[in-house]
């Protein structure tokens, strides 16, 4: 009989609940053939949930599942892969020491016995070549960057015939170039009879790039819009439940002394190569100073010299007027820095310790959290729930493990405990990346705080409109160079851009 549904999927009355959450609510959901439909909603809104149901590593509680007007039954990846469903997740599932082949191919059935992988390269490349997804299929995955590691992901599903392709926050470790070349194959893929789910909270992508909008909030369906027939200002508003500003008020800066001096600072990266040639910088109290670049340029070294995680091999670094050059991360952070790691969950926090575990990291060995030898139990709860009430952390409890909270909440988790330590200068990398528009408002007010009481910001980020929005100044590195620095209210997006591309300007600030 044939088909007359309109709906590649349609998911109907499906919930699924975990202990003390209730992450999908009786969704019902529909994609189209041959659209892009975007899943937008906040961090913990249920997204993610939803599509590990389709994709069969969730089983839902209630509801049903249709692929092509058929009701079906999604036990496995490998079923969803029968029906033509495949998923990219956030984070890749790949095997860093195989080629881009042999991760293709793992798994399958065949071949069983005899591989041909000059042959399975060869139609790898074909595919690649058809969707523009250049990649190198004799490559070795640790050897690729990692919008090439998405590419290879994106290929996995295909090459398993894949009609159905469910992207799971796909730009949150793209630069902004390789996002739009990610637009670029989507659009490709859908022109030639393909349907794509693209889960996201970011709002200007999903305008570009979506043709049909579906608003979760809370585990519930708000709307499914076409994207034609909305703005950011509406959508926003369905995501949180209320007006989103998008830009946050910044009051006029009074900087006071320096905090915090660089001077011909030269370090390497982690293949041994000279990632900051004599950067030399300042920041001052009550100031943001904002460094922009393409990731890659240096950003990541000049972080971790300043917090003492990475050693120099020339120059000196000051805080407060006293040299922690090479000094041990210990004795930098008691000098009165702060840090907050682009990779909050590997480097900012213990994701299988609680809540209250992770507010204490930085004050164990102080009263009245520590007596003597002992931690005092009270206090550490008291701290808790002090700080989880002040940065509005969401969380069942101070006693729930980390790894259970959403982005945004692990983001507030971060800055709660290192902006009670008073620094004299935090040093916060991509501080908003991968959050949804309501927990980038609060983190971003957080920061203005820290600076209008009088703390210096070393701000590191990709996107230029925070970076504009949000510093004093902004300095801008190129293959670990200074290629210079401007007051933020005197610079444009154009200029940033260029010096970002390695074209120094006429005139540099200080």
């Amino acid at each position: 009989m044939e088909d007359k549904s309109p709906f590649a999927i349609s998911m109907e009355g499906i919930s699924k609940r975990f202990p003390g959450v209730v992450a999908n609510n009786d969704i019902d959901f529909g994609v189209r053939r041959g659209e892009i439909h975007a899943l937008l909603g906040e961090n913990g809104a249920g997204k993610t949930t939803l599509m590990k149901i389709l994709t069969g590593l969730y089983q839902p509680d209630e509801g049903q599942i249709r692929v092509d007007g058929r009701a079906v039954t999604v036990r496995s990846p490998r079923d969803a892969i029968d029906l033509g469903i495949g998923m990219v997740h956030q984070h890749f599932m790949l095997v860093q020491s195989h080629s881009v082949a042999e991760n293709i191919i793992l798994g399958l059935d065949a071949p069983r016995f005899v591989l041909n992988l000059g042959q399975v390269e060869r139609q790898i490349a074909k595919l690649a070549d058809q969707y523009h997804l250049q990649v190198d299929p004799g490559a070795r995955v640790w050897q690729l960057s990692v919008g090439e590691q998405q590419r290879v992901e994106i290929l996995k599903a295909l090459y398993r015939g894949a009609r159905i392709l469910v992207l799971d926050e796909p730009t949150a470790v793209l630069t902004p170039q390789e996002a739009e070349e990610l637009f670029k194959t989507l659009r490709s893929m859908v022109s030639e009879g393909h349907t794509v789910v693209f889960i996201s909270h970011k709002l200007s992508e999903v305008m570009s790039v979506a043709d049909r909008i579906t608003v979760l909030r809370r585990g519930e369906v708000v709307d499914t819009v076409a994207a034609s027939e909305t703005s950011k200002e509406e959508l926003a508003r369905m995501m949180v439940g209320r007006e989103v500003l998008f830009r946050v008020a910044k009051r006029d800066s009074s900087p006071g002394e320096v905090v915090l001096e660089i001077d011909g600072l030269r370090a390497l990266n982690d293949k041994g190569l000279e990632a900051l040639r004599d950067v030399s910088l300042t920041v001052r109290h009550g100031e943001i100073l904002g460094v922009a670049g393409v990731a890659g340029n240096g950003q990541r070294e000049l972080a971790e010299t300043v917090v003492g995680i990475r050693g120099v091999t020339k120059g000196r670094i000051r805080v407060d007027g006293s040299d922690v050059t090479n000094k041990p991360a210990r004795e930098v952070m008691d000098r009165g820095v702060s840090y907050v790691p682009a990779d909050r969950m590997g480097a900012g926090l213990v994701t299988n310790l609680s809540v209250a575990e992770n507010l204490i990291l930085k004050c164990y060995r102080e009263p009245p959290i520590c007596n003597g030898f002992f931690l005092n139990a009270e206090a550490i709860s008291a701290h808790a729930e002090e700080l989880v009430r002040t940065y509005d952390v969401m969380t069942p409890g101070i006693q729930t493990r980390a790894r259970l909270l959403s982005g945004g909440n692990l983001q507030k988790l971060i800055l709660a405990r290192e902006i009670s330590s008073r620094p004299a200068l935090m040093v916060a990398v991509y501080p908003t990346r991968g959050l949804d528009v309501g927990a980038t408002e609060a983190v971003r007010r957080l920061l203005l705080e820290q600076r209008d009481a009088g703390g210096g910001i070393l701000l590191i980020s990709e996107d230029l409109d925070e970076l504009l929005s949000m510093s004093d100044r902004i300095a801008v590195l190129y293959e670990g160079r200074v290629m210079g620095v401007r007051d933020s209210e005197e610079a444009s997006v154009e200029e940033l851009g260029l010096m970002m591309a390695g074209t120094a300007p006429e005139d540099e600030g200080g």
